[in-house]
């Protein structure tokens, strides 16, 4: 039995496919029109994933999508109805969309089917569908289960039980009072881009020091123990404006928000810094409130804000948990996996079995290319290259060029399927650099210069390089541990003059500086044979020639555009940055072996998303 889930028209949309119960294919639709956070209906998503199967629409024998429109749109009319009129030019910009298209999702899906489907829709609630990515996939066969996003229907954060083949929602917190519009006003208010710059604000908060966490718990919020919350919506402008935060927030912290690409000063870092205690803090009291209400000793986590790793890492220190398991496609796009699972189990009753492992095949599902393929498309773009079908030969290459601080664009078996690169289009590099994180920065990414990068480490190593357990997994890179003491440098004063990046760039903090953020904390991807195939070879080469078990990760894309998925893309990426080597299965390109090889600046990055957008 094959069935479908879709996400649309919010944020990230995406299509997964499963058959009796397996994952088959998951894809965002950002892959593969190249616009990053595509919110349009998913319909190459869903071509890929029927094409992956060898079926035609015709062959479902379901269709569901993730959340409840009409409720939606119920909330939306009653929010605008509460502040009118000051919500007037917010109403008449959303009224079109779903006058148009949100609020005929049937006729929507059918169209994107070609009209040979003919049979059930499905639609689950919006916090249903993010449980249900949790707690399906997750190896537990019962487990307490949280889900923490912006909004969905009216729910913005929900806790519940999964049992066998089965989950229970319990408790909610409601619109408009929601720790993922707390966080994206923050995002906002220091010039980053909602929905998609909140990666930025986690990774700017080390810098500064959280000296206005006790002003946004005393004057913004209403917390309870549990972690429930009312927010003081007078400083709040998303229910009834074009804008996240109000004046009287302003006033508050006493500065206006920042202007996108202005300097980042202190007081913006100590602002990152409040709201990611804040939120780490709030996070910690639902889990504790979780464990109270259920007993249970596993957690499953989705939405928008299980992807804050930092608070994901402390609630596996510091938590009642002994275990927990996040869904890497925590946000939007992972409820069109929950929603086919959903149906599978929930609403078919069918039985669910469980493993020592998890059932994401380590999200994995994308495209995947033949060396055929690469090479038809080299051949055709005059792209000089070796062709090494012998892999230890072809490993051997690439962890050489690794130890002369080269950076690799690696593009190897099916897309990851969620916000993180695993190791299938991810850009890689040598920890141990000194040099390594500014110059992926801003060579490579095209990105400021705080952005930490992650470290992939060879699982069997991770206790001896971070403060997790022996052996303890992290393949979807959702948990912050910071490095062992003994992979520290001391320092002596160097910091005393230092601030801000400085802080970062200036002094070499440990034995893999590249992946050591400021506050010694690292992004961990746990790396192993039975998940990642070549990706584990390839490390566990690294580490025979040098001792070290923990490579640079990033993802394969640059500044404002989503990770690469097509053998065309990775070349475009490789060609138009600083990268000095490139994989694509078998093949191995050098930089300075192509004809039109040049030196790429940060100030060409412009040029470069403008003609890659026209794809």
């Amino acid at each position: 039995m094959y069935i479908l889930g879709i996400s649309a028209f919010y944020h990230d949309s995406a299509a997964a496919l499963i058959k009796d119960g397996e994952i088959i294919a998951a894809a965002q639709e950002e892959r593969f029109t190249r616009k990053k956070h595509d919110s349009d209906f998913p319909q190459h998503a869903i071509d890929y994933c029927l094409s992956e199967a060898g079926i035609g629409p015709q062959d479902l024998d379901y269709v569901g999508f993730y959340d409840k429109p009409l409720m939606k749109f119920e909330r939306l009319l009653e929010t605008y109805l509460a502040y009118a009129p000051r919500g007037f030019l917010s109403f008449c910009k959303a009224m079109p969309l779903w006058l148009r298209q949100k609020l005929h999702l049937p006729r929507e899906m059918d169209r994107g089917l070609g009209g040979k489907y003919r049979k059930r829709f499905v639609f689950p609630d919006h916090h249903e569908s993010h449980a249900a990515s949790a707690f399906f996939p997750s190896p537990f066969d019962e487990a307490a289960i949280l889900t923490i996003d912006g909004v969905g229907e009216w729910a913005t954060a929900t806790c519940g039980v999964g049992r066998g083949n089965r989950i229970t929602i319990t408790h909610e917190l409601r619109f408009p009072h929601s720790l993922g519009l707390l966080y994206s006003a923050f995002t906002y208010y220091c010039g980053f881009k909602v929905n998609s710059g909140e990666y930025k604000l986690m990774g700017l908060a080390p810098y500064g020091e959280p000296i206005y966490a006790d002003k946004i718990r005393e004057q913004l919020l209403d917390l309870k123990e549990d972690g429930s919350f009312r927010m003081d919506m007078r400083c709040f402008n998303y229910c009834q404006g074009l804008t996240m935060t109000s004046r009287k927030f302003h006033d508050l912290f006493g500065a206006p928000p920042r202007r996108a690409e202005s300097e980042l000063t202190q007081f913006y870092m100590d602002i990152a810094a409040s709201i990611q205690e804040v939120t780490e803090d709030i996070v910690l009291r639902m889990a504790r409130h979780v464990h109270r209400e259920t007993k249970l000793p596993n957690l499953v986590l989705a939405g928008g804000v299980a992807l804050n790793c930092v608070a994901n890492g402390r609630v596996l220190r510091e938590g009642p948990f002994e275990n927990i398991w996040i869904q890497p496609a925590a946000g939007d796009a992972g409820g069109a996996l929950g929603t086919a699972l959903l149906i599978w189990y929930q609403l078919l009753d069918n039985p669910r079995e469980t493993g020592q492992i998890d059932s994401q095949k380590a999200s994995l599902l994308g495209p995947r290319f033949s060396n055929e393929q690469i090479r038809e498309f080299l051949d055709a773009v005059g792209a000089h290259y070796d062709f090494i079908e012998n892999e230890p030969e072809l490993l051997g290459r690439v962890t050489q060029l690794m130890t002369e601080e080269k950076i690799i664009g690696w593009f190897n078996g099916r897309m990851e399927f969620g916000p993180r690169a695993l190791g299938a289009r991810s850009i890689i590099g040598d920890a141990r650099s000194e040099k390594m994180q500014s110059v992926m920065n801003l060579k490579i990414k095209f990105r400021e210069s705080f952005r930490p990068f992650a470290p992939c480490v060879l699982r069997e190593h991770v206790h001896t390089y971070f403060k997790m357990r022996e052996q303890e997994d992290s393949p979807y890179m959702l948990l912050v541990a910071n490095l062992q003491e003994d992979k520290r440098h001391k320092l002596n004063g160097e910091l005393s003059e230092l601030k801000g990046v400085d802080r970062l760039l200036k002094v070499k903090r440990s034995v893999v500086p590249a992946i050591t953020h400021v506050d010694y904390s690292a992004r961990v991807q746990t790396v192993d044979a039975e998940r990642h195939g070549r990706f584990y070879r390839l490390m566990k080469d690294f580490y025979d020639k040098t001792g070290c078990p923990v490579i640079v990760n990033t993802s394969f894309n640059v500044r404002g555009e989503p990770i690469v998925c097509e053998p065309e893309h990775a070349y475009r990426c490789f060609m138009n940055t600083n990268m000095d080597a490139l994989v694509l299965g078998d093949v191995l390109l050098l930089k300075t072996d192509q004809p039109d090889a040049k030196e790429h600046e940060c100030h060409e990055c412009d040029e470069y998303l403008a003609e890659f957008a026209l794809d």
